[in-house]
């Protein structure tokens, strides 16, 4: 039997963030993934691969070479697929583009706590951060919030300004120059940056937000600093992923400002119930950590949508 490469142009548009949040909340409903990593070096450039099991739903093995080196001669730094196989026998079903699985698997996690966590009547929402993800991310949350209006607010505000120029044809958006005045009108901010730095403060949050915070992956990356952590109540997407891999909460628990107690829920909890927002002029915060279980996931959406065609 021939094994289908699905390819991102075949699938993006066939997608819908609705079905994606579904099944992300039905996969969590299932027991939890079995997870590895692992890497590989050659000088400057990366093979990744990361992969998960869960019983009831398959195996996922996501894998991605990184080649800097690929820029200056007009090829994309980041290439892979993502290798589906059936719970049963282990059988390969399919080969999926890297690029499409992660647009909406990162997303759509997001999205998913949103869902679950923000007010349902947020109205103003804040992305910070101007590039592929921000795109993404006006994309999925229109969805849920369809009344809402953007803002959007970059550390180069041209890029700020291009986005916005871009969404406009169809969607509320403007360019902002001020992040902390922007923070206090946002109902929902959600940041997706490459910063080390904190550069979302907590004295400027105000009550009933939802933070939403993606762009940290490293030991050494944070998004926010230790006061919003503990003005908040904190839940991310898995436990597992987030609290010993990412600075975002890993340095706070190793300098003292927060405990593992303080986070509150991860995915399984917040969909059977168990976590929650508590009164709407609660803080919430949540970390958008991704992992191979969502990865998982996010194929096995995108290979039910491609046999259903």
């Amino acid at each position: 039997m021939k094994i289908p490469f699905i390819e991102f142009e075949e699938m993006d548009s066939r997608l819908s963030w609705d079905g994606l949040t579904d099944a992300l909340a039905e996969g969590h409903k299932l027991p939890t993934a079995s997870i590895a990593d692992g890497f590989a070096y050659r000088g400057d450039d990366t093979l990744l691969s990361r992969a998960a099991w869960i019983d009831g739903l398959g195996v996922a093995v996501k894998s991605a070479t990184i080649v800097p080196g690929n820029v200056a001669k007009g090829k994309p730094m980041v290439q892979g697929g993502v290798m589906v196989f059936d719970d049963e026998f282990g059988t390969l079903e399919a080969v999926i583009d890297f690029h499409l699985v992660t647009k909406w698997k990162t997303a759509g996690d997001s999205l998913l706590g949103a869902k679950l966590l923000a007010r349902p009547d947020s109205k103003t929402i804040l992305i910070v951060g101007a590039g592929t993800v921000g795109r993404n991310l006006v994309s999925a949350y229109s969805t849920a919030f369809p009344q809402a209006s953007f803002m959007v607010w970059n550390r180069t505000a041209s890029k700020a300004v291009e986005m916005a120029q871009e969404l406009s044809k169809t969607h509320d958006i403007k360019p902002v120059e001020h992040l902390k005045e922007a923070v206090a009108q946002a109902d929902i901010v959600s940041c997706a940056t490459m910063s080390s730095d904190p550069i979302l403060h907590g004295d400027w949050l105000h009550a009933g937000q939802h933070i939403d915070l993606i762009g940290a992956y490293r030991p050494d990356m944070r998004e926010v600093d230790d006061t919003a952590l503990t003005r908040s109540s904190i839940f991310v997407d898995s436990r597992a992923t987030t609290l010993d891999h990412i600075g975002e909460l890993k340095i706070p628990l190793a300098d003292g400002v927060i405990s593992k107690d303080d986070i509150l829920g991860d995915f399984h909890e917040l969909v059977a119930g168990t976590a929650k927002r508590s009164h709407d002029d609660e803080i919430t915060l949540f970390k958008n950590g991704g992992g191979a279980h969502l990865d998982l996931m996010t194929a096995k959406y995108i290979l039910r949508e491609w046999n259903t065609a």
